[in-house]
Protein backbone atom coordinates (compact mmCIF):
# COMPACT_ATOMS: atom_id res chain seq x y z
CA UNK A 1 0.00 0.00 0.00
CA UNK A 2 1.59 3.61 -1.00
CA UNK A 3 1.99 5.88 1.71
CA UNK A 4 2.43 9.61 1.78
CA UNK A 5 5.30 11.11 1.15
CA UNK A 6 6.80 15.01 0.72
CA UNK A 7 9.93 16.82 0.08
CA UNK A 8 10.86 20.42 -0.30
CA UNK A 9 13.78 21.88 -2.31
CA UNK A 10 14.55 25.83 -2.47
CA UNK A 11 16.58 28.14 -3.82
CA UNK A 12 19.83 30.30 -2.74
CA UNK A 13 17.00 33.59 -3.07
CA UNK A 14 14.80 31.19 0.06
CA UNK A 15 12.28 30.52 -2.57
CA UNK A 16 10.72 27.53 -1.72
CA UNK A 17 8.69 24.02 -3.10
CA UNK A 18 6.88 21.90 -0.93
CA UNK A 19 5.67 18.39 -3.09
CA UNK A 20 3.46 15.57 -2.14
CA UNK A 21 3.13 12.31 -3.72
CA UNK A 22 -0.20 12.35 -3.64
CA UNK A 23 -1.98 13.46 -6.54
CA UNK A 24 2.01 14.78 -7.50
CA UNK A 25 0.54 18.52 -5.78
CA UNK A 26 2.19 21.33 -4.83
CA UNK A 27 2.05 22.19 -1.24
CA UNK A 28 3.33 25.37 -0.94
CA UNK A 29 5.57 27.66 -2.98
CA UNK A 30 7.08 30.38 -0.81
CA UNK A 31 8.84 33.00 -2.74
CA UNK A 32 10.34 36.48 -1.98
CA UNK A 33 8.31 39.59 -1.58
CA UNK A 34 9.25 43.31 -1.34
CA UNK A 35 9.35 43.41 2.86
CA UNK A 36 12.44 40.78 2.44
CA UNK A 37 10.44 37.75 3.87
CA UNK A 38 8.68 35.24 2.04
CA UNK A 39 5.17 34.93 0.58
CA UNK A 40 3.61 31.85 0.18
CA UNK A 41 1.97 32.02 -3.16
CA UNK A 42 -0.21 29.06 -3.59
CA UNK A 43 -3.57 27.93 -1.53
CA UNK A 44 -2.85 24.93 0.17
CA UNK A 45 -4.66 22.95 3.04
CA UNK A 46 -3.56 23.02 6.80
CA UNK A 47 -1.59 19.81 6.88
CA UNK A 48 -0.27 17.41 3.77
CA UNK A 49 -2.72 14.69 5.29
CA UNK A 50 -5.54 16.89 5.17
CA UNK A 51 -5.70 16.14 0.96
CA UNK A 52 -6.98 12.30 1.99
CA UNK A 53 -9.75 13.82 3.56
CA UNK A 54 -13.18 12.34 2.22
CA UNK A 55 -14.64 15.78 2.55
CA UNK A 56 -12.15 17.45 0.86
CA UNK A 57 -12.05 15.27 -2.12
CA UNK A 58 -15.14 15.28 -2.34
CA UNK A 59 -15.15 19.10 -3.36
CA UNK A 60 -13.00 18.13 -6.05
CA UNK A 61 -10.83 21.31 -5.48
CA UNK A 62 -7.50 19.85 -6.94
CA UNK A 63 -5.58 22.23 -5.17
CA UNK A 64 -2.53 22.56 -6.25
CA UNK A 65 -2.54 18.91 -7.83
CA UNK A 66 -1.44 17.15 -11.07
CA UNK A 67 -4.82 16.60 -13.26
CA UNK A 68 -5.50 13.87 -16.30
CA UNK A 69 -5.37 11.80 -17.92
CA UNK A 70 -7.42 14.29 -19.14
CA UNK A 71 -7.87 17.58 -17.32
CA UNK A 72 -10.65 19.61 -17.88
CA UNK A 73 -13.95 18.35 -19.57
CA UNK A 74 -14.67 15.60 -22.53
CA UNK A 75 -18.57 15.42 -23.23
CA UNK A 76 -20.72 12.72 -24.96
CA UNK A 77 -19.86 9.89 -22.37
CA UNK A 78 -16.47 9.28 -24.14
CA UNK A 79 -14.51 9.68 -27.32
CA UNK A 80 -13.46 7.18 -30.27
CA UNK A 81 -10.54 6.29 -31.82
CA UNK A 82 -10.41 4.25 -35.02
CA UNK A 83 -13.77 3.68 -34.46
CA UNK A 84 -13.52 2.20 -31.54
CA UNK A 85 -15.55 4.04 -28.76
CA UNK A 86 -14.00 4.39 -25.11
CA UNK A 87 -17.04 4.80 -22.50
CA UNK A 88 -15.41 7.40 -19.44
CA UNK A 89 -16.54 7.51 -16.36
CA UNK A 90 -18.79 10.60 -16.07
CA UNK A 91 -20.19 12.71 -13.58
CA UNK A 92 -23.71 14.95 -14.85
CA UNK A 93 -22.73 14.40 -18.19
CA UNK A 94 -19.44 14.73 -18.05
CA UNK A 95 -15.88 13.32 -17.80
CA UNK A 96 -13.62 16.24 -15.62
CA UNK A 97 -10.36 16.03 -14.76
CA UNK A 98 -9.59 12.68 -15.44
CA UNK A 99 -12.43 11.07 -13.93
CA UNK A 100 -14.15 9.78 -10.30
CA UNK A 101 -9.95 9.01 -9.62
CA UNK A 102 -8.11 10.84 -11.67
CA UNK A 103 -4.38 11.65 -11.49
CA UNK A 104 -5.22 14.04 -8.87
CA UNK A 105 -6.27 11.15 -5.80
CA UNK A 106 -3.75 8.52 -7.26
CA UNK A 107 0.19 8.12 -5.28
CA UNK A 108 2.65 9.18 -7.27
CA UNK A 109 6.75 7.77 -6.66
CA UNK A 110 8.76 10.19 -5.76
CA UNK A 111 12.05 9.17 -8.65
CA UNK A 112 14.56 11.60 -8.04
CA UNK A 113 14.96 14.79 -5.64
CA UNK A 114 18.06 16.40 -6.94
CA UNK A 115 19.16 19.25 -3.66
CA UNK A 116 21.80 21.24 -5.95
CA UNK A 117 21.69 24.30 -8.00
CA UNK A 118 18.97 24.89 -10.08
CA UNK A 119 17.19 22.06 -7.69
CA UNK A 120 14.35 19.27 -8.73
CA UNK A 121 11.76 16.78 -7.86
CA UNK A 122 10.71 14.05 -10.21
CA UNK A 123 7.45 11.93 -9.34
CA UNK A 124 6.21 9.21 -12.23
CA UNK A 125 2.43 7.70 -12.10
CA UNK A 126 1.19 4.58 -15.16
CA UNK A 127 -2.06 4.61 -15.52
CA UNK A 128 -3.35 0.95 -16.37
CA UNK A 129 -5.47 0.51 -19.56
CA UNK A 130 -8.94 1.08 -18.91
CA UNK A 131 -8.08 3.10 -16.13
CA UNK A 132 -11.60 5.34 -15.65
CA UNK A 133 -12.11 4.14 -19.77
CA UNK A 134 -9.53 5.61 -21.41
CA UNK A 135 -7.20 3.05 -23.10
CA UNK A 136 -3.47 2.37 -23.13
CA UNK A 137 -1.09 2.16 -20.59
CA UNK A 138 0.32 5.48 -20.03
CA UNK A 139 3.74 6.36 -17.99
CA UNK A 140 3.63 10.19 -16.39
CA UNK A 141 6.34 11.96 -15.16
CA UNK A 142 6.60 15.25 -13.46
CA UNK A 143 9.97 17.60 -12.39
CA UNK A 144 9.14 20.38 -10.52
CA UNK A 145 12.33 22.08 -10.99
CA UNK A 146 13.37 25.48 -9.10
CA UNK A 147 15.38 27.93 -10.93
CA UNK A 148 17.83 30.27 -9.18
CA UNK A 149 16.38 32.99 -10.75
CA UNK A 150 13.25 32.16 -9.11
CA UNK A 151 11.10 30.53 -11.51
CA UNK A 152 8.98 27.20 -11.65
CA UNK A 153 9.21 25.10 -14.39
CA UNK A 154 6.60 22.36 -14.43
CA UNK A 155 7.30 19.56 -17.22
CA UNK A 156 4.83 16.23 -17.73
CA UNK A 157 5.92 14.03 -20.41
CA UNK A 158 3.82 10.78 -21.30
CA UNK A 159 4.22 7.85 -23.09
CA UNK A 160 1.82 5.17 -24.28
CA UNK A 161 1.78 1.86 -25.51
CA UNK A 162 -1.25 2.06 -27.62
CA UNK A 163 -3.22 5.37 -28.87
CA UNK A 164 -5.08 7.49 -25.98
CA UNK A 165 -5.89 10.86 -25.67
CA UNK A 166 -3.73 12.62 -23.13
CA UNK A 167 -4.11 16.29 -21.66
CA UNK A 168 -2.38 16.86 -18.27
CA UNK A 169 -2.15 20.15 -16.38
CA UNK A 170 -1.34 21.69 -12.87
CA UNK A 171 -4.29 22.93 -10.45
CA UNK A 172 -2.22 25.43 -8.46
CA UNK A 173 -4.47 28.18 -7.02
CA UNK A 174 -2.73 31.40 -6.74
CA UNK A 175 -2.44 34.46 -4.53
CA UNK A 176 0.51 36.33 -4.82
CA UNK A 177 -0.98 38.60 -1.63
CA UNK A 178 -0.34 35.15 0.47
CA UNK A 179 -4.25 35.26 1.82
CA UNK A 180 -7.49 37.70 1.20
CA UNK A 181 -8.49 38.11 -2.04
CA UNK A 182 -7.26 38.45 -5.96
CA UNK A 183 -9.63 40.85 -6.71
CA UNK A 184 -6.81 43.80 -6.17
CA UNK A 185 -4.56 41.84 -8.01
CA UNK A 186 -3.33 43.06 -12.04
CA UNK A 187 -3.74 40.76 -14.17
CA UNK A 188 -2.89 40.28 -18.15
CA UNK A 189 -3.56 37.54 -20.49
CA UNK A 190 -2.27 37.64 -24.11
CA UNK A 191 -5.23 35.93 -25.49
CA UNK A 192 -7.61 36.84 -28.42
CA UNK A 193 -10.36 34.45 -28.33
CA UNK A 194 -11.64 31.92 -26.44
CA UNK A 195 -14.16 28.82 -26.38
CA UNK A 196 -17.95 29.14 -25.85
CA UNK A 197 -19.42 27.05 -23.46
CA UNK A 198 -23.31 25.13 -22.62
CA UNK A 199 -24.13 25.26 -19.14
CA UNK A 200 -22.55 22.77 -18.37
CA UNK A 201 -19.35 24.52 -19.09
CA UNK A 202 -18.99 22.23 -22.40
CA UNK A 203 -17.22 23.43 -25.42
CA UNK A 204 -20.00 23.80 -28.24
CA UNK A 205 -16.99 23.59 -30.73
CA UNK A 206 -17.22 27.14 -31.47
CA UNK A 207 -14.34 29.67 -30.89
CA UNK A 208 -15.34 33.12 -30.44
CA UNK A 209 -13.66 36.74 -30.52
CA UNK A 210 -13.19 38.00 -27.23
CA UNK A 211 -11.97 41.51 -28.50
CA UNK A 212 -13.77 44.12 -26.28
CA UNK A 213 -15.77 41.11 -24.02
CA UNK A 214 -15.45 40.18 -20.10
CA UNK A 215 -12.76 37.53 -21.24
CA UNK A 216 -10.24 40.38 -23.41
CA UNK A 217 -7.32 40.46 -20.89
CA UNK A 218 -4.75 41.77 -23.05
CA UNK A 219 -4.26 45.24 -21.01
CA UNK A 220 -2.57 44.92 -17.28
CA UNK A 221 -5.15 46.15 -15.05
CA UNK A 222 -6.91 45.29 -11.63
CA UNK A 223 -8.65 41.75 -11.98
CA UNK A 224 -11.59 43.65 -10.32
CA UNK A 225 -12.73 45.69 -13.05
CA UNK A 226 -16.29 46.18 -13.59
CA UNK A 227 -17.44 43.28 -16.06
CA UNK A 228 -15.37 41.08 -13.45
CA UNK A 229 -18.18 38.18 -12.24
CA UNK A 230 -15.46 35.73 -12.09
CA UNK A 231 -13.84 33.18 -14.68
CA UNK A 232 -13.87 29.35 -15.51
CA UNK A 233 -12.79 30.32 -19.28
CA UNK A 234 -10.67 28.79 -21.80
CA UNK A 235 -8.05 31.13 -22.93
CA UNK A 236 -6.79 30.39 -26.48
CA UNK A 237 -3.48 32.43 -26.38
CA UNK A 238 -2.05 34.28 -28.84
CA UNK A 239 1.54 34.28 -26.87
CA UNK A 240 3.91 31.63 -25.98
CA UNK A 241 5.55 34.31 -24.32
CA UNK A 242 4.61 36.44 -21.43
CA UNK A 243 1.57 34.46 -21.97
CA UNK A 244 -0.13 35.91 -18.51
CA UNK A 245 1.20 38.03 -15.74
CA UNK A 246 -0.24 38.38 -12.28
CA UNK A 247 0.95 41.27 -9.86
CA UNK A 248 0.44 41.77 -6.55
CA UNK A 249 0.79 45.49 -5.34
CA UNK A 250 1.14 44.72 -1.96
CA UNK A 251 3.80 42.07 -1.97
CA UNK A 252 5.73 43.31 -4.81
CA UNK A 253 5.64 39.74 -6.38
CA UNK A 254 4.71 39.50 -10.37
CA UNK A 255 4.65 36.37 -12.11
CA UNK A 256 4.85 35.50 -15.04
CA UNK A 257 3.53 32.31 -16.78
CA UNK A 258 4.64 30.67 -19.96
CA UNK A 259 3.73 27.57 -21.73
CA UNK A 260 4.16 25.05 -25.06
CA UNK A 261 0.61 24.63 -24.85
CA UNK A 262 -2.33 26.60 -26.23
CA UNK A 263 -4.58 27.80 -23.66
CA UNK A 264 -5.33 28.20 -20.27
CA UNK A 265 -8.31 27.38 -18.43
CA UNK A 266 -8.54 30.55 -16.36
CA UNK A 267 -10.62 29.44 -12.91
CA UNK A 268 -11.08 31.87 -10.33
CA UNK A 269 -13.74 30.36 -7.23
CA UNK A 270 -16.18 32.64 -5.66
CA UNK A 271 -14.81 31.33 -2.39
CA UNK A 272 -13.60 28.40 -0.03
CA UNK A 273 -16.36 26.95 2.02
CA UNK A 274 -15.21 24.18 4.70
CA UNK A 275 -11.25 24.19 4.17
CA UNK A 276 -8.41 24.86 6.49
CA UNK A 277 -6.10 26.31 5.29
CA UNK A 278 -2.12 26.27 6.45
CA UNK A 279 -0.86 28.34 9.38
CA UNK A 280 -4.67 29.33 9.37
CA UNK A 281 -4.87 31.87 6.70
CA UNK A 282 -7.57 33.30 5.55
CA UNK A 283 -9.32 33.97 2.42
CA UNK A 284 -12.16 36.09 1.15
CA UNK A 285 -14.35 36.22 -2.38
CA UNK A 286 -12.71 35.49 -5.15
CA UNK A 287 -9.29 34.12 -3.09
CA UNK A 288 -7.25 32.18 -6.05
CA UNK A 289 -6.62 32.36 -9.44
CA UNK A 290 -5.75 28.98 -11.78
CA UNK A 291 -3.68 29.25 -14.89
CA UNK A 292 -4.29 25.58 -15.80
CA UNK A 293 -1.70 25.46 -19.20
CA UNK A 294 -2.98 23.13 -21.51
CA UNK A 295 -4.81 21.59 -24.30
CA UNK A 296 -8.15 22.58 -25.42
CA UNK A 297 -11.13 21.09 -23.33
CA UNK A 298 -13.52 18.52 -24.89
CA UNK A 299 -10.25 18.09 -28.07
CA UNK A 300 -11.16 14.18 -28.78
CA UNK A 301 -14.85 14.95 -29.79
CA UNK A 302 -14.34 17.97 -31.41
CA UNK A 303 -11.95 17.46 -34.98
CA UNK A 304 -11.57 21.85 -35.32
CA UNK A 305 -9.47 21.57 -32.23
CA UNK A 306 -5.91 20.67 -31.48
CA UNK A 307 -5.38 16.96 -31.08
CA UNK A 308 -4.53 15.57 -27.66
CA UNK A 309 -4.52 12.35 -29.21
CA UNK A 310 -0.86 10.27 -28.16
CA UNK A 311 0.57 7.41 -30.24
CA UNK A 312 3.01 4.78 -29.45
CA UNK A 313 6.32 5.73 -29.73
CA UNK A 314 5.69 9.63 -29.31
CA UNK A 315 6.14 11.54 -26.16
CA UNK A 316 3.56 13.97 -24.76
CA UNK A 317 4.95 17.13 -23.20
CA UNK A 318 3.58 20.31 -21.50
CA UNK A 319 5.95 22.02 -20.22
CA UNK A 320 4.69 26.01 -18.11
CA UNK A 321 6.69 28.01 -15.98
CA UNK A 322 6.27 30.35 -13.36
CA UNK A 323 8.93 33.35 -13.16
CA UNK A 324 8.71 35.11 -10.14
CA UNK A 325 10.59 38.85 -9.74
CA UNK A 326 9.62 41.82 -7.59
CA UNK A 327 7.68 44.95 -9.29
CA UNK A 328 9.80 48.19 -9.58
Amino acid sequence: MSSLKTAIISNANGMELHVSNFGATILSLKVPNKQKTLTDVVVGLSSPLDYLKTNYLNQNRCLGSSNGRYAGRISGGGYKIDGQFYELSQHNGQHLHGGFNGFDKKYWSFETVERNENPTITLSYTSKHLEEGHPGNLKVTVVYQILESNELVITYTAQTDEPTHVNLTNHSYFNLNGNGTICNHKLQIKSNSYLEVDSKTIPSGEILSSINTRVDRNNLESIDRGDFKGFDDTFILSSEKDSATLISEETGIEMIVNTNQPTFVVFTPKNFEGISFKEGLVYGEFPAICFEAQNYPDAPNHINFPSSLLLPNATYENKTSFKFKLTN
